[in-house]
Order: C-alpha cells, then sequence, then structure tokens
C-alpha cells in the first residue's frame, strides 16, 4: 500500500497533536503558548461597583519554611494573592512576570503565592528557576470571596479589603497598568 503526500501529512499533524497533548514536551509548548498570551493580556481592575470585600480575613497559610501565617495579619495593607501549580503551563507562564513585579514592589505589596501542589516539588521548582518568591500552602480554606475552583487565580486587595482584581488565567502581571493600579492602591 503506498501512502499519499496526505496521509503523510495527516499522519504528521496527528502526531504533533499528540506529543503536545500526551507527552511532558506539551506542557513546555503550553508554557510557552501562555506566555505569549500573557504578554498581551494584562490584568483588568473589577468595576467599582462589582467590588467585593473579603469579610473574613481569617485564611491559615504555611510558609515554605514552615512558619504559620494568617492572612489576617494582612489587613489594611495592599496585598496580591496567586494561587498556582507547577504542573499547570498557564501558571508557570506568569511567574517570571510576577518575579519582575515581586521585585520591585515586595516592600510596598504584601505578596502570597500559594501553591496548590506538593512541598517537594515547588521547593525543587523554585530552586530550578531561581525565583525567590513568599510561597506559602493553604492549612485552611480561603476566604469565600477568594475561592475559586481554577488555577491560576490573582486577587489584588485594597487596604480596606476590597478585591480591586480577581483574574483567572495567565497575565502579564508586569504591565503598566498593573504597576500604576499597585501605586494607586499604595497611595490611598
Amino acid at each position: 500500500m503506498k501512502l499519499t503526500k496526505e496521509q503523510i501529512s495527516n499522519g504528521i499533524w496527528i502526531l504533533a497533536i499528540v506529543l503536545i497533548l500526551f507527552t511532558p514536551v506539551g506542557f513546555y509548548v503550553r508554557v510557552w503558548v501562555n506566555k505569549v498570551v500573557a504578554t498581551v493580556i494584562s490584568a483588568d481592575e473589577v468595576d467599582e461597583e462589582e467590588q467585593v470585600s473579603v469579610k473574613n480575613y481569617h485564611w491559615n497559610l504555611v510558609g515554605l519554611d514552615g512558619k504559620s501565617i494568617n492572612l489576617q495579619s494582612m489587613k489594611g495593607k495592599v496585598v496580591l494573592v496567586n494561587v498556582w501549580a507547577t504542573w499547570c503551563p498557564p501558571c508557570v507562564a506568569e511567574l517570571p512576570r510576577f518575579v519582575e513585579l515581586y521585585t520591585d514592589y515586595k516592600d510596598k505589596v504584601v505578596f502570597a503565592f500559594v501553591a496548590n501542589d506538593e512541598k517537594e516539588k515547588v521547593e525543587a521548582f523554585l530552586e530550578k528557576k531561581g525565583y525567590k518568591l513568599p510561597v506559602y500552602f493553604q492549612a485552611s480554606a480561603a476566604p469565600p470571596e477568594m475561592q475559586s475552583s481554577t488555577i491560576p487565580v490573582t486577587y489584588i486587595l485594597s487596604k480596606d479589603g476590597k478585591i480591586v482584581v480577581d483574574k483567572t488565567g495567565a497575565a502579564n502581571w508586569n504591565s503598566d497598568y498593573v504597576r500604576n493600579l499597585l501605586d494607586k492602591l499604595i497611595s490611598e
């Protein structure tokens, strides 16, 4: 049986799709695609009339160092919370922009990168990438206003506890828009 050019072409496309969907090579392709998408997508501020306030700040988190903190200790400050995992392509794609933002704003904004993953995997990932971020694990349920069944999800809270940004999916967190928004929230 002789194969036609069309059959060979279809076979190559099927092989490429299988590689992207079902192999580790595909993970890196999905990360790359999400990075490209995230360069043009910036997080948007929630319309003021739709902003909700976090009523209960009691959310226990445990840092990589084993120390416990509670979201309550962040009340009255500008807070950025990102829920992510090492196995999530959009999460991995947006982390370099978070690192850049964190480097410039770590003394002005409270950052909490909440990992939905095993501690050993997170530590190995951060070490491999050279990321120095404040990473935590959930020790209790997040406040109802900050619960999501999807990751990555990022919240920016104002000093008075309003959720100003509620973004699901990868975004450019080091954009001028985000920096201007943080500057505005810090000055309030």
